[in-house]
């Protein structure tokens, strides 16, 4: 025990050096870990307080929006619309402008004058009139008596013009309005394909994993795991599409309700059933001749067009026109009055101008002719959208009808199929081809009734109702 001690000893007395050396590293550190620590934030050497999470924002809450709401927001917001009324006020305004020829005309005049004596205006004009030193100030007045209906039609065919572009911002109207059920319509379609989608990859997860548990347990082989796994990619891919397809209809959405930028909207469809569409497309053809804004304004034109051509034919008639002036001259040569007044009536009777009136009598006969090819054009048009749009929602209608059987009859033949699958009694390729079928059927059946309330939008656009 002794020796033992003393060589614990020994060991001791001989290892105190080195620990020294040690406590003086520990307590000194060397350059290098100097610069290091100079070159961190002093904050970096502090204990850190422990981090409070931030509160989760509340989701933006999505607004109700029905499709007459929609409307509303349209007729208040789109761009087009404002577009078209300002340009009918601006029309408002030419037929003002027009018929300011009928009005007298008055103008003030200053004039100040420095001539020479006995100066005459020598070149220039037949007349020889004598110029006077003056200062004067007066007023001329001239007023239209009659130019024989000239001015008149220009007026009236002003107004017409003022009317058809009244009816074209109607029938901008009409067409956003159609827009919007559109986009309205389409987003709900794509919403309905969504849910359809989300579904789907529920129920195909579900069949994936119990398959993979019976192919883990040898009651499956490993070709039914491979079907599982291929038809739950089809679904997710099918979800990825539908996803895309509903945020391109959201913002369809917003850019035609006049918002530059993505709006949240909960898009409500109405609960009642959708009417059947009106049996005599006769009477709907009719309605639409007497209704549609486009028809009303190339009408107006028409009649604009007559009055415009009547205007340039009697250019060729005398124009009448009463004159007056006065004024007073209170610097002035003596020779000059005082005062100045007088009143006259001019005739103007236009003899030749290059063919420039007939040139244009013949131009505007034209353009009215043009313009009445145009109005049977747009009638027969009419005609012929008026029975299209009506066809296609009959067929929409029926296809409801329609679509709901089918998909009754894939939901039964998918049970069915899922039934003979659990019992071994068919194999995994007759389930993946009823549960094909049973998706495309819910996905027809979600579109066809939003498909034929926008057919039935635009039967009603097509007849100039809304």
């Amino acid at each position: 025990m002794k020796t033992c001690s003393r060589l614990a000893v020994c060991i001791l007395l001989a290892a105190l050096p080195a620990l020294a050396q040690l406590t003086e590293n520990l307590h000194t550190p060397t350059d290098a870990p100097l610069a290091a620590a100079s070159s961190q934030p002093q904050a970096a050497s502090l204990p850190q307080a422990p981090s409070v999470p931030a509160a989760p924002q509340p989701a933006p809450v999505a607004a109700p929006l029905t499709i007459k709401d929609a409307e509303a927001l349209a007729i208040k917001n789109n761009p087009a619309i404002s577009v078209a009324r300002l340009s009918a006020l601006a029309s408002q305004e030419t037929t003002r402008e027009v018929r300011s020829a009928l009005w007298p005309q008055a103008v003030a005049n200053f004039t100040g004058v420095d001539a020479h004596d006995d100066s005459r205006i020598s070149a220039g004009s037949l007349n020889n009139p004598i110029i006077y030193a003056r200062a004067a100030a007066g007023t001329t007045v001239s007023q239209l008596i009659t130019d024989f209906g000239h001015t008149s039609n220009l007026v009236a065919g002003a107004h017409l013009q003022a009317q058809a572009e009244a009816q074209n911002a109607m029938a901008t109207r009409e067409q956003v309005l159609l827009a919007v059920d559109s986009a309205f319509y389409g987003a709900l379609q794509t919403h309905a394909v969504l849910r359809v989608a989300e579904q789907t990859v529920a129920s195909r997860q579900l069949l994936s994993d119990q398959v993979s548990a019976l192919t883990r347990s040898k009651l499956r082989s490993d070709l039914d795991l491979s079907f599982a796994n291929v038809n739950l990619a089809q679904a997710k891919l099918l979800y990825l599409d539908a996803l895309n397809n509903d945020q391109a209809a959201m913002s369809a959405v917003s850019a035609i309700l006049g918002y530059p930028s993505l709006q949240k909207f909960e898009l409500l469809s109405d609960p009642e059933p959708a009417p059947p569409a009106p049996a005599d497309v006769d009477q709907l053809i009719a309605e639409a001749s007497s209704k549609r804004p486009e028809l009303l304004a190339v009408e107006f034109q028409v009649r604009s067009e007559e009055k415009f051509h009547r205007a340039d034919r009697d250019q060729f008639l005398p124009t009448i026109s009463a004159l007056g002036a006065i004024g007073d001259a209170p610097y002035r040569d003596d020779r000059i009055s005082s005062w100045y007044g007088a009143v006259g009536v001019n005739v103007q009777i236009p003899i030749f101008n290059g063919f420039l009136f007939s040139a244009k009598s013949r131009e505007s006969e034209l353009q009215t002719e043009a313009a009445r090819q145009r109005l049977t054009d747009l009638r027969n048009r009419v005609s012929r959208d008026v029975r299209t749009s009506w066809l296609n929602a009959n067929t929409a209608y029926d296809r409801v009808t329609v679509s709901q059987q089918l998909l009754a009859q894939a939901n039964q033949a998918l049970d069915l199929a899922q039934t003979r699958y659990k019992l071994g009694l068919s194999s995994i390729v007759e389930l993946s081809q009823a549960q094909l079928q049973q998706t495309q059927a819910e996905i027809g059946s979600a579109q066809a009734g939003y498909a034929y309330r926008l057919a039935l939008a635009d039967l009603l656009y097509q007849t100039g109702g809304h």
